[in-house]
């Protein structure tokens, strides 16, 4: 892996913003690494924008990282896509080769992974997943290398079931699409993703069993949630949502530096920190 030098920049884009944590992670880690020349900013962009931005960059310029709603909207303006980010139709973390070259991956999904393993879960017979959202594409990818049975799916509309469907057949993974009033059902599963936004979940924390198994929610901030911190409470193992961004973030900055192993420990303290200050 070619190691990157000089003075080189790197950056968020997304629509909105300013409550990302990338930024604090990835300085977290150019200290660590001792890249003094390098900095990470954040900025507002949108899909109309972004291609005038992307034609804007010099060859200063090391990678970027994508949130909502650029993930999709990137692809048809890079050069080559992995085949993690082809699986699920999103590209969260762009290399900018000197040349120019634009490359699309998606960390989002072994950033799920690592997540897992770190907390010991490797393998599972069944899952469920909660909502249908962009998320729960990748918490599907993720699942089929850690799921070995059926894989459970609670949407609020058909429109996200039927996506849901497109997607599982696509990846080929064994999806039952199930209504989003049964629900507390999930909470018996071996694993739980939570894919939801904020509050969406606080409703189904009275019926956290008594010995619940895993939860993976992918929220961060407000954390913990509701149905989290029930879940601690009864002793069940809790993945967060910052978990998965510390995974991902080290492999967005080992691409984009050419540097390995990115520092886990010193971006997640730095997160946590971040946190805490809000």
């Amino acid at each position: 892996m070619t190691v990157r030098s000089g003075a080189r920049r790197a950056a968020v884009l997304g629509s909105p913003i300013a409550h990302s944590l990338s930024p604090v992670l990835h300085r977290a880690a150019y200290a660590e690494l001792g890249l003094q020349g390098w900095t990470y900013d954040r900025f507002e962009v949108d899909e109309q924008a972004l291609p005038g931005f992307l034609e804007t960059l010099g060859s200063e310029w090391a990678g970027l990282s994508l949130t909502m709603p650029l993930k999709r909207a990137v692809i048809p303006l890079l050069d080559s896509v992995s085949d993690t980010a082809a699986s699920v139709d999103a590209v969260n973390t762009v290399v900018l080769g000197e040349d120019g070259r634009r490359t699309g991956d998606n960390t989002d999904i072994p950033g799920m992974i690592a997540a897992l393993r770190e907390h010991g879960i490797d393998k599972v017979d069944t899952a469920a997943i909660l909502g249908a959202g962009a998320t729960a594409s990748s918490a599907l990818a993720a699942l089929a290398r850690v799921c070995s049975g059926e894989i459970v799916v609670h949407v609020r509309s058909e429109a996200r079931a039927a996506e849901m469907r497109q997607w599982a057949e696509r990846l080929d993974v064994t999806v039952r699409i199930a209504a989003w009033d049964d629900a507390e059902q999930a909470l018996h599963a071996p694993l739980v993703i939570s894919t939801t936004p904020a509050g969406v979940t606080d409703a189904l924390a009275h019926a956290v069993p008594e010995r619940p198994a895993a939860l993976f929610d992918v929220l961060y901030d407000p954390w913990p949630t509701v149905l989290a911190a029930r879940w601690s409470a009864y002793g069940g193992a809790v993945v967060s949502g910052l978990d998965l961004l510390v995974h991902q973030a080290v492999l967005q900055v080992e691409q984009m530096t050419g540097r390995s192993p990115a520092p886990l420990e010193a971006m997640r303290h730095a997160g946590e920190q971040a946190l805490v200050a809000r």
